[in-house]
């Protein structure tokens, strides 16, 4: 009889860890990395393999991909996932493969809206959402996220305010986080029939980040937001973050907006870059094949969530927390501890680098994210380093 494999996460440890070359572990290499969006884990073996296999070719030539400039065997992947994990049925002419999510956001955001305009995001955000705007000289227009007990994520936005203020300065773009980060929030449908309602009325185009789309606890799930905003609604994916493969430079943008797709004619194709060949091979496999990694390794972040709450409870009662519905990201609330605006500057000190709350907007003073995407032991060693004195 077989069994299922034993991919081991609870194997990884702090000297494993600090012997990683990329930025999260060299950053601070005198503390415990709890911040970038990394996962602690090897990447899943099917994309190893998948790799290893290209390697072994010994052809690191171009790649014989579709005209124009990208077009691999993984967008035709995604589009086969997309249709059986959401129900969300696209075409292969309307995508365009991209290195990352941001890339397309700013892509969007430079040929779709001038200097000034005003782009609605719910606070706090991703830091790159923040500086994708407000680099480019485009205004935030912020949804503030609100704690609530009623709420099945913890979390809740004022629409209604949303409304009146657009109403009162109109907008041109509504940027989702969907799911949230930092948050962890999973707008559900009836919040994303009014996000839509809300984009007609205002007439705003919508991104809408889904990069987190994979990684919903329990119940709860992910619903793509061109389901409810067909005709105005630009979506972008990546494997990265549910499979651990940021390195590899890999993301697909489907276009469902006449106005995006008639803007990205005006400029040459190749100004965006190629896809890379092993950026398309890993996310081939980690779409194709990974779900049973995939599977496994939620299970044991569903373990850690509820872990990191134990903790806290135990050694920080007073730091807020609510168990994110997706990500493996934890939203502190540390301003009870009374460490000014930036407690990720106190934990850096004690031992533990954390995501600075400041970072996500002003909405982000006193709060630190946290990775709990590690193993039990080195999260346990994260909060007992937090809460030395």
């Amino acid at each position: 009889m077989s069994t299922a494999p034993d991919f081991d996460f609870e194997s990884v440890s702090l000297a494993w860890l600090h012997a990683k070359p990329g930025a999260k572990w060299n950053r601070t290499p005198d503390a415990i990395a709890a911040w970038v969006a990394d996962m602690d884990f090897a990447p899943p073996p099917v994309v190893v393999d998948a790799l290893q296999r290209v390697i072994a070719t010994g052809d690191l030539g171009y790649p014989d991909f579709r005209e124009p400039v990208g077009g691999s065997a993984a967008t035709d992947v995604f589009i086969d996932r997309c249709a059986r994990r959401y129900g969300w049925h696209i075409d292969q002419p309307d995508t365009m493969e991209l290195n990352d999510v941001v890339q397309g956001i700013q892509i969007v955001l430079h040929l779709c809206t001038q200097p000034g305009d005003r782009v609605v995001v719910h606070t706090p955000t991703y830091p790159p959402f923040l500086h994708s705007v407000e680099d480019g000289g485009r205004v935030v227009v912020p949804v503030p996220a609100q704690r609530s007990a009623a709420s099945p994520t913890g979390w809740t936005f004022d629409y209604d305010a949303l409304d009146a203020t657009l109403a009162e300065s109109p907008a041109k773009v509504l940027l989702l986080c969907h799911p949230h980060n930092p948050t962890g929030h999973v707008f559900d449908g009836d919040e994303l029939r009014m996000l839509a309602a809300l984009a007609a009325r205002h007439n705003l185009l919508v991104i809408s980040d889904e990069i987190h789309a994979d990684l919903t606890f329990g119940s709860v799930v992910h619903q793509p937001m061109d389901l409810f905003a067909p005709g105005r609604t630009v979506t972008i994916h990546a494997a990265s973050k549910a499979f651990n493969l940021a390195a590899l430079r890999f993301a697909v943008m489907h276009v469902d907006a006449p106005v995006v797709r008639a803007a990205l004619t005006t400029v040459p194709a190749h100004l965006f870059g190629a896809t890379n060949l092993m950026g398309a091979v890993a996310a081939e496999a980690a779409w194709r094949d990974g779900d049973e990694w995939l599977a496994a390794v939620m299970a044991h972040l569903d373990r850690q969530r509820t872990l990191l709450g134990a903790l806290l409870c135990e050694q920080l009662p007073t730091v807020g927390y609510v168990a994110p519905a997706a990500t493996y990201l934890a939203w502190l609330d540390c301003r009870p501890l009374e460490l000014g605006d930036d407690p990720s500057a106190t934990f850096l000190e004690r031992g533990v680098r954390l995501s600075e709350g400041p970072d996500f907007g002003s909405e982000g003073n006193g709060f630190a994210r946290l990775n709990f995407a590690t193993s039990s032991s080195v999260l346990r060693e994260i909060v007992s380093r937090m809460a030395a004195r």
